[in-house]
């Protein structure tokens, strides 16, 4: 167990890394030229100005300046709120079909059409936020007109979830794979990320049938995805959700954990509650037993015939602070705590980048930054690691 006078330095050093590391690093990244930000940043500070520009990046950039504007009142983080939000609806939003395209080039001209829900998801997130930190009506409203189009397009009325991937006027398109996203019918990651934008879409708007909706995707992610004998999420999935995968992020079990305490909160259904605990807290368990390296860094994967992926990637370990953090105040288990403060451990000392800033995209298992991957690109964002300090400071008490 942690001394309170460090658990008190901890917080001021979370502090300090959200307010002076991350947040400027971001805010210096607005394109003046064309708008919105700069789409790829190389691990060592090279900035190309002429790189393509994601949905995703944009909109977790939103969401993410928007938060520090609700949290801090600064008006640069509004400006920059602002900033975004503009760039996204004009460069982004389809006018004819609804929904997010994929990507952009440099100069804001669509190259990518695509909608996938997974983006359609994080659309919904960032202007949520934006509408719960501003007010802003018109955000709000296309946060709602997303919300309908996954309803009313990717929602599977015979085995329940959602479908992954549609050409831009909304018929079902596997004909290519993106990062990340597997060509396969459902998947873990979306759902997850459904479920944590309908969260903070209920919270500006509590409609009853986005209640239910987020009730539904609890019970889809407890009883389809999550593997009771375990408590680890599997990955993919057919339609009828027989698992496609053997394979175990920790990282997304350990996210899971307090996204979905969190949505039962919001629903705030008390037997709801306490039910997820208890599943939840199996979950931030099983990641400690099997997934935390002996140097308190989060491995990223367990593949199948259990071999181990030892990197330790950004937004693995800024999940975990959280994640142990909240079953910690599930439990009051000293070990989630020791893990959480661990996790920010390891990331103080060996994850943020003093020299260029941000932080590494992944270590090897001796703590060496891979060269080749970079601070940005569409993938590459701030909300994960805004959002585990904000967490934290939110969750941390004076007096623990």
């Amino acid at each position: 167990m942690f001394p309170k006078t460090q658990l008190d330095q901890v917080k001021k050093e979370i502090k300090q890394e959200v307010l002076e590391g991350i947040l400027p690093f971001w805010e210096g990244l607005q394109d003046p030229e064309y708008g919105g930000f700069y789409g790829y940043v190389s691990h060592d500070g090279k900035t190309d100005v002429q790189a393509d520009k994601g949905a995703i990046l944009h909109s977790r950039i939103l969401w993410t300046f928007a938060s520090a504007y609700r949290l801090f009142r600064r008006p640069n983080y509004l400006s920059v709120a602002n900033h975004t939000y503009n760039y996204l609806m004009e460069r982004f939003w389809d006018d004819q079909f609804g929904g997010l395209y994929w990507q952009v080039d440099h100069q804001g001209n669509v190259v990518e059409r695509r909608k996938h829900i997974y983006n359609q998801a994080f659309g919904i997130y960032g202007l949520s936020e934006y509408a719960r930190s501003t007010g802003h009506e018109a955000s709000l409203n296309h946060a709602i007109q997303l919300y309908k189009l996954v309803e009313r397009h990717g929602y599977d009325p015979h085995h329940g979830g959602y479908w992954e991937t549609f050409t831009r006027d909304w018929e079902e398109d596997y004909s290519d794979a993106f990062h990340e996203i597997a060509a396969t019918d459902k998947s873990m990651n979306t759902h997850l990320h459904i479920l944590e934008a309908y969260t903070n879409l209920y919270r500006v708007w509590p409609d009853a049938a986005l209640r239910e909706r987020l009730v539904r995707l609890i019970e889809l992610l407890v009883e389809k995805i999550l593997k009771p004998e375990t408590a680890q999420f599997h990955l993919f999935f057919d339609r009828a959700w027989k698992a496609q995968s053997d394979d175990i992020s920790y990282g997304h079990d350990i996210e899971g954990s307090w996204l979905l305490d969190e949505a039962a909160h919001v629903v705030g259904d008390a037997l709801l509650i306490r039910r997820l605990q208890k599943i939840t807290s199996q979950m931030a368990q099983q990641v400690v037993r099997e997934g935390v390296d002996h140097d308190g860094g989060v491995f990223n994967e367990l593949h199948h015939h259990y071999v181990i992926d030892a990197d330790k990637v950004w937004w693995v370990q800024a999940e975990a602070m959280v994640g142990f953090y909240n079953a910690y105040q599930n439990t009051r288990n000293s070990i989630f705590l020791d893990a959480s403060l661990n996790s920010w451990a390891f990331i103080k000392n060996h994850l943020i980048d003093s020299k260029h800033g941000e932080w590494h995209w992944k270590l090897n298992r001796n703590r060496q930054a891979y060269a080749n991957m970079p601070k940005v690109e569409p993938w590459k964002c701030p909300y994960h690691n805004s959002r585990a300090c904000f967490e934290l400071l939110r969750r941390m008490p004076t007096d623990l």
